[in-house]
């Protein structure tokens, strides 16, 4: 695991693998990694959001529960966002298949129940 970590933020063994592959994949690769990182700053903001601009609600420390609840999921989506640019591009350089991943389907069924709650808040007068 921690050399995972380590490989992040050496770029020269990233280049030491596979050969030199078309740019333009290379930046497809990089813009997907930013759109992810996008999505996972935009978690933490509504998290920090909602710490700071939601009244207290009826329902005990639901608003701290939800703030929580965007803070990690935000940091979860940056820090798997690195990891599958990393894999992605070194399957890249090494002519392999992309690697498949089932965190888009898990975060979008993160999101989707999160609603589901949140609406059963509302209806319940959790939430003014």
């Amino acid at each position: 695991m921690w050399q995972t970590i380590r490989n992040w933020f050496d770029p020269q063994e990233l280049r030491s693998v596979g050969t030199t592959p078309d740019y333009r994949f290379s930046l497809a690769n990089e813009r997907t990694f930013l759109a992810w990182l996008r999505t996972g700053l935009a978690l933490i903001a509504g998290g920090l959001a909602a710490a700071q601009f939601l009244p207290t609600l009826s329902l005990a420390h639901l608003r701290e529960a939800i703030a929580v609840a965007l803070l990690l999921l935000g940091g979860t989506v940056a820090i798997r966002a690195v990891d599958h640019w990393a894999r992605t591009e070194r399957a890249i350089r090494l002519g392999e298949e992309l690697p498949a991943s089932r965190f888009p389907a898990v975060l979008a069924l993160i999101v989707g129940v999160g609603a589901l709650l949140l609406v059963a808040a509302v209806l319940a007068g959790a939430v003014d």
